[in-house]
């Protein structure tokens, strides 16, 4: 189905992944703009001020909040590919929806759905096994939370097995190609101006397809557009995104909503 027909689609951002003094994306100027967002637990980025402050801010403009789990690597901010049997992945993730749900549950706020971050994103993308241990370890903690991820994907194939509900995202401050999103060692260039992004989520809604890099027409379906908060340029993006999206009368809205 292509998503224009709907009316709606989300809009969602990695964030809260601050530490510190150090201060890290574009958190206040994307959270008026998207319906959810994902913010780090810790082990990548963020840390328990930045995680109780960026849940506070999501909840003040209405956004869906969900878990951003990721490696135990700080100096590279989770996206260094590591070592990692099955077991531990399990237990990277139940710790960081854990240390989350502390910090949502002393709000009120429900958490709504988990995104992996980095290379345990890309990772579980590919690796079954690895896969399946990360939706176990979900799914014990609640079978109800979405799992954004990428349609076709190992960790969508089996997250649907588990009867979980999944969410295909599509990155729009990302290139792709005939094989798929350039999630890393992209350039500016690349990704051309806010409004060539939003020109591109407005043909993904409307026809089910971009123009990637090469001018190659990549063919995808997404419940869900991705803006990384630490992308440069982020608010504009976002704006520029949601602008387009309004002008064909495509609602941003969670998939909760």
């Amino acid at each position: 189905m292509v998503l224009g027909m709907a009316g709606n689609i989300d809009m969602n951002s990695d964030m809260g992944e601050s530490f510190g003094v150090y201060r890290y994306g574009a958190d206040e100027g994307v959270l008026p703009v998207i319906s959810s967002a994902n913010v780090a637990c810790g082990f990548h980025a963020g840390d328990p001020s930045v995680m109780r402050t960026t849940l506070k801010l999501a909840q003040d403009f209405g956004v869906r909040v969900g878990a951003h789990i990721g490696f135990p690597d700080r100096l590279g901010f989770g996206r260094r590919y590591m070592d990692c049997s099955p077991q531990e992945a399990h237990d990277y993730a139940l710790y960081q929806l854990g240390a989350m749900y502390a910090f949502a549950k002393a709000q009120g706020i429900e958490l709504s759905h988990v995104k992996l971050h980095g290379a345990f994103y890309m990772m579980a993308l590919r690796d079954a096994p690895l896969a399946q241990a990360i939706v176990q370890a979900i799914r014990s903690f609640d079978a109800e939370l979405l799992v954004y991820t990428i349609e076709g994907s190992a960790l969508a194939q089996a997250a649907g097995e588990k009867g979980m509900r999944v969410i295909s995202e599509y990155f729009a401050d990302r290139p792709y190609h005939s094989q798929g999103v350039k999630m890393f060692g992209w350039t500016l260039e690349e990704l051309g101006s806010p409004d060539d992004m939003a020109d591109r989520v407005v043909s993904l809604v409307t026809r089910g397809e971009i123009r990637g890099l090469n001018e190659e027409v990549v063919k995808l379906r997404a419940d869900s557009v991705c803006v990384h908060s630490d992308t440069p340029g982020s608010v504009r993006i976002v704006q520029a995104i949601r602008r387009k999206l309004e002008e064909i009368n495509c609602k941003i809205a969670s998939p909760l909503d």
